[in-house]
C-alpha cells in the first residue's frame, strides 16, 4: 500500500492475520450498506444532513471492500497464483489505493458538510431550508466526489514526490482545524444562545462530535506514520513505530464499523428503519419457507 511499510529497524514487524482484515471488512460493509440503503427507503431520511451521512457510510464502503480485495490479492500472491510485481497487479494495485485515498479525503469533506451543515441548522435555523436546499446539497456531494475522485487518482501517481506526502498531511490538518474551528465555535454560541440549540434534532451535535472524534481517533496514527516517513525516515525510533503500520490499518478499518453504530445507536429514525428492514427480512424467509 502506497509503499509505506518499509521497516529497517530491529523492531519486529508486527503482522495482522489475514482474517482480521476479511472480518473487519466484510462487518463494515454489511453495515455501512445498510446505513446507505436506509436512508434510501426513508423519506424521512431524505435532509442534507443525512444525504451527507449517507455519503460517509459510501465512502466507508469503498474502503471496506477496497481493503478486502487488497487482501485477496495478498492472500493470492502468498500462494503463488499472482505476482506481487507484475504490471497488471501493480495497476490493481494503484487502483486500490486511488480508491484508498479516495475514500479518505471524501470521509474528510462528508464531516466538513455535516458541520457546515449543521452549524447552518443552529444558527440560521429560519433560513436553513433556503440555504441548504436538495439541489444544493446535490451539487455539493458531485464537488465532494468528483473532487475526491481526481485528487485520488493525480495523488497516487505522484505519492513518490515529497510534495504529495505533505498536501496529504497539509489536507488532513487544514480540514481538521476547520471542523474543530466550527464545532468550538457552534459549541460556544450555543451557550450564549440556547435556545438555538433546540434547532438541532435528536442530539445531533453530540452525535456529530462523537463522529468526528473516532475519526480522529482512528485516523491520527495512519497520519503520523506519514509524517514520520518524512521527518525521521532513518531514526531506530521512528522505524520502531512504523513496525506498527498493520495495527495502523486495522484502526483505519474499524473506523467503517464505528460510524455506522453510532448511527444506530444516536438515532431513533434510523433505528426505525433498521427495525423495519429486518423485520420485512425475517417476514420474506418465513414466507419462502412456508412456500417450499
Amino acid at each position: 500500500m502506497m509503499n509505506i511499510t518499509v521497516n529497517q529497524s530491529d523492531c519486529p514487524e508486527v503482522e495482522v492475520p489475514y482474517p482480521v482484515f476479511f472480518t473487519i471488512g466484510v462487518v463494515s460493509l454489511v453495515e455501512n450498506l445498510l446505513v446507505v440503503v436506509a436512508v434510501i427507503r426513508n423519506r424521512n431520511l431524505h435532509s442534507p444532513m443525512y444525504c451527507f451521512i449517507c455519503s460517509l457510510a459510501a465512502f466507508n464502503t469503498i474502503a471496506s471492500l477496497t481493503k478486502t480485495w487488497e487482501n485477496l490479492m495478498i492472500v493470492f500472491a502468498d500462494i503463488g497464483q499472482l505476482e506481487k510485481t507484475g504490471s497488471s497487479e501493480t495497476q490493481l494495485d494503484d487502483v486500490m489505493d486511488s480508491l484508498l485515498c479516495m475514500s479518505f479525503m471524501g470521509s474528510i469533506l462528508s464531516f466538513l458538510a455535516i458541520a457546515v451543515d449543521r452549524y447552518i441548522t443552529i444558527f440560521h435555523a429560519l433560513r436553513y431550508h433556503n440555504i441548504m436546499t436538495m439541489k444544493r446539497t446535490g451539487a455539493v456531494l458531485g464537488v465532494i466526489w468528483v473532487t475526491c475522485g481526481a485528487l485520488a487518482m493525480l495523488m497516487i501517481k505522484f505519492f513518490d514526490y515529497h510534495f504529495i506526502k505533505i498536501y496529504f498531511i497539509v489536507f488532513f490538518s487544514v480540514s481538521l482545524t476547520i471542523i474543530c474551528f466550527l464545532y468550538v465555535y457552534m459549541f460556544m454560541l450555543a451557550r450564549i444562545h440556547a435556545r438555538k440549540i433546540a434547532s438541532l434534532p435528536n442530539g445531533g451535535a453530540l452525535t456529530l462530535t462523537i463522529l468526528f472524534g473516532s475519526f480522529l481517533v482512528c485516523w491520527a496514527p495512519f497520519f503520523l506514520h506519514l509524517i514520520i516517513i518524512m521527518v525521521c525516515p532513518m531514526n531506530p525510533y521512528c522505524e520502531c513505530y512504523r513496525s506498527l503500520f498493520q495495527l495502523h490499518v486495522v484502526l483505519l478499518m474499524s473506523h467503517a464499523i464505528i460510524d455506522p453504530a453510532i448511527y444506530a445507536f444516536r438515532s431513533a429514525e434510523l433505528r426505525h428503519t433498521f427495525r423495519k428492514m429486518f423485520l420485512c427480512r425475517v417476514a420474506y424467509i418465513h414466507t419462502w419457507v412456508s412456500t417450499v
